[in-house]
Order: structure tokens, then C-alpha cells, then sequence
């Protein structure tokens, strides 16, 4: 059985969904809107879950040969109070993290969709709405897709809205969307070389000063096709602050930075000006399910959060798997409806805990509350000699909670969806 599928966006969502299914021997188009897509941003980390999926997908070798490799989270106050210190080797020695560069990711991504010989990749091409177009004749309801200039494309059987966190598509549903705004809070980034290791190796180190200031060094690996590596700079700052801090100028931003953390000034020194550190802006989405006849929602159009946790991309991709799987149980094209009621609780659990989670620990790291930089510097700190709440907080770092209170995902499933220890290796080992 095959089914005629549009995916609306080839970011890590629509990209991993297109490969699955058209592997699954569907007909996919995908609809990109953007004529010759380029991702923009800076460095991610790839937990286990992400990675997994990306074996799954045979991109695992081309993805870490590309990145860095990351152990651990280190995050520190200013006057060098340990809040955070975990290590992924606290749940497995095999298991890490990965920072790399968005470009590297989604090189891999979209060069893979461009070549899959059951993918149709239409550029170029905004979809503004969707419009019934009766049944295909067998047992399911078809959509059309139409674009910005009233033209319609398909009619598609299965629908998959992954154009991300600022998804019309799914702003017009308002009887889904539970919330959908923007967060006060974002960062400001900019990718640095970083040829000598500059002692940020294998971790992801973060310095903070209450809630209002936040610095963040991540090993970013080569890019998409460079071969120095990189290092990504994140910066904490409230939406309505970024013209004042662009008017403060560089110098001011360079003291600040180095008051924090002396080991980045070849870092800074390579920030040409201030308008060279671009803003990021966070969202925050929640839908009350991700289907809607045969439609679904996925990647950051679905659960869009703030990165706190750095589960953005993975959890995209994990979608894509559960997705992918829960369409190929289908016996015929009339239980799609079905099928993505039961992806939708599939993903329930792990994605309310980390939409939860991520709700919760922002306003420690991003907010005016000096008595949550408190509880944080202090009980964080504690938490750490706590060996049940420190492997549980790996858990979470890692990307394999479902619950506050119910067991995560299995361990040796996830190492098992992985290859073995000997593909480890990144390109600043």
C-alpha cells in the first residue's frame, strides 16, 4: 500500500519524514517555501535520540564527521559557583552528545531528500492554506495545498505541516492551538573559528549571572563544508533590550563576555562588530493533539520550545521516526485517521514532559527573579552530589525522559538504535 503524501517544509522534521516514508515506498512531495533554502543559526547539540534517528536514516557517519563530540555540560556562576556539571557516561559510556553547526545538519538532510528517488522537492513554492478535495476513492479524504498566488497543488492523502514554530498552517486551526507566542526572552549568536580548541573541548560550558545574563560556549564541529572547527557564541538578552545593547557597542559586550569567561577572547576578538551578533527569538507552541483529520504537526510547528534543554532539532526527528512508524502498521489508506491519532499518543508523554520541563526551567536561566538564581546556583548545585537526581537530570539532558515520574526510554534501545562505539569519533578527536 502506498499512500500520496505532502510534507509542507524540509527542515529536520519535514526532511527526516520525507526520507522515511518515500523509503516506505509512499509518493512524497515536499513544499518548501524558500526557492533555494539555506538553514540560518548556529550550533545545536544532538542528543542520543537525534542520533539514532539519523543511523536509522544512513546519514550518522556524514552528520558526526561534521560535528563535535560532547561529554558534558558544565555551567558555572561568574564568581565560579557549580551549578550544573553532568556527563552523558553517567547513563553509558557510549552515549554523547554532538554540537554541530544547523548548515552541517541540514546539508545532510536536504542533500539526502534532493537524491531519494521517491521524493518530488518542490522550491519555492509557500503554502498558504489547505482545501477539501473528496475522497481519493479509497477511503480517505484528500487535501489540496495552495500556495501564496491561489494555485493548487496535489490533492494529497496524508499531510504533514512541518514549516516551524511560526506555522500559519497551524495558527488557522485555532481549535488545536492551545498556545503559540513568542517568548520575551532569546539570544544573540555568532560562529566563531576556534582552530586551537580554545579548552572548550567536549563541553558545552555555560556561565551565568542571575537570571538576566547568560553565556554560552558550544564546539560546533567543521560546519557544512569547512575544515576548521568552530565555536558557537550565545548570549542571553530580553526581546525589548536588543536596541539598547546594539547601541551599547561592541566594547562593552567584549568586557562583559571576558568578565565571564577570560578563555573566550579569540572568540570575541573575532566579532567584527555588534551588528554581527544576530538575535534569535524563542517560541513557545502547544497544540491540544497534532492531528487533524489527515493532517499532522510535527517538528518545532507542532512544540516549538525554548532551547533550554537543547532538544529542538532531536525532537523533530524522533517525530519523523514515531511518524514513520505508526504509517507503516496501516493495512489501508481508510485508518490513516487512525494512524495519526495513535502518532499523536505516541508522542504525548515525551513531548509533554520536555514542553513541560522546558516551561519550568527557563525563568531560572532567563527572567528578572533573583530569588530563581538563588534556588538554582544553590539547589542545582546540591543536586549534584544526589546521584538518583543527577543521572535523572542526564536522562533529561540526554533526551530520553517521558515523565517526571514514569521510567525513561530504555537505555539499551536507545544504544541500540546507535552504532557502536568505534563510529564515536568526530572530527576534533
Amino acid at each position: 500500500m502506498d499512500l500520496d503524501v505532502a510534507i509542507i517544509g524540509c527542515g529536520s522534521a519535514g526532511g527526516a519524514a520525507a526520507l522515511l516514508l518515500a523509503r516506505q515506498g509512499h509518493r512524497v512531495t515536499v513544499y518548501e517555501a524558500v526557492d533555494d533554502p539555506k538553514p540560518v543559526g548556529a550550533g545545536i547539540v544532538l542528543q542520543p535520540t537525534g542520533l539514532g534517528v539519523l543511523h536509522r536514516l544512513g546519514l550518522y557517519e556524514r552528520v558526526v564527521g561534521r560535528g563535535a563530540i560532547i561529554d558534558r555540560l558544565y555551567c558555572r556562576t561568574v564568581s565560579g559557583r557549580v551549578v550544573i556539571d553532568l556527563s552523558y557516561a553517567e547513563l553509558a559510556p557510549s552515549l554523547f552528545g554532538l554540537g554541530i553547526h544547523r548548515g552541517a545538519l541540514f546539508d545532510a538532510l536536504f542533500g539526502a531528500v534532493r537524491s531519494e528517488p521517491g521524493v518530488t522537492l518542490r522550491c519555492g513554492c509557500p503554502i498558504d492554506s489547505f482545501a477539501a478535495a473528496g475522497d481519493s476513492g479509497r477511503g480517505v479524504e484528500r487535501r489540496w495545498l495552495v500556495d501564496a498566488r491561489g494555485r493548487r497543488h496535489g490533492p494529497h492523502e496524508l499531510v504533514i505541516v512541518a514549516d516551524g514554530a511560526r506555522s500559519q498552517l497551524r495558527d488557522d486551526l485555532e481549535h488545536l492551538v492551545v498556545r503559540a507566542a513568542r517568548y520575551p526572552w532569546g539570544a544573540l549568536w555568532f560562529v566563531a573559528d576556534d582552530p586551537g580548541g580554545l579548552g572548550f573541548d567536549r563541553t558545552l560550558t555555560q556561565v551565568v549571572e542571575g537570571t538576566r545574563a547568560f553565556l554560552g560556549l558550544l564546539p560546533t564541529g567543521l560546519g557544512a563544508r569547512g575544515e576548521k572547527p568552530l565555536l558557537s557564541l550565545f548570549w542571553s538578552l530580553h526581546g525589548d533590550r536588543v536596541t539598547h545593547f546594539r547601541r551599547a557597542g561592541l566594547r562593552a559586550f567584549r568586557e562583559q563576555v571576558l568578565r565571564y569567561e577570560p578563555r573566550a577572547a579569540p572568540i570575541i576578538e573575532q566579532v567584527p562588530d555588534i551588528d554581527a551578533l544576530l538575535f534569535a527569538p524563542y517560541y513557545d507552541v502547544v497544540m491540544s493533539r497534532w492531528h487533524w483529520g489527515n493532517c499532522v504537526f510535527v517538528g518545532d510547528a507542532a512544540h516549538a520550545t525554548s532551547p533550554q534543554l537543547g532538544q529542538g532539532a532531536n525532537l523533530a526527528l524522533y517525530d519523523a521516526a514515531v511518524l514513520a512508524d505508526c504509517v507503516a502498521e496501516l493495512d489501508s489508506p481508510r485508518a490513516l485517521p487512525e494512524a495519526l491519532a495513535r502518532y499523536t499518543r505516541a508522542r504525548r508523554a515525551h513531548l509533554g514532559f520536555y514542553q513541560r520541563m522546558t516551561r519550568w526551567l527557563t525563568p531560572f536561566f532567563q527572567g528578572e527573579s533573583r530569588a530563581l538564581a538563588a534556588m538554582r546556583d544553590y539547589g542545582m548545585g546540591l543536586s549534584r552530589f544526589f546521584a538518583p537526581l543527577r543521572r535523572a537530570m542526564v536522562a533529561t539532558m540526554a533526551g530520553v525522559r517521558l515523565g517526571f515520574v514514569r521510567p525513561s526510554m530504555r537505555l539499551s534501545d536507545v544504544r541500540a538504535a546507535l552504532p557502536p562505539r568505534t563510529a564515536r569519533r568526530g572530527p576534533t578527536d
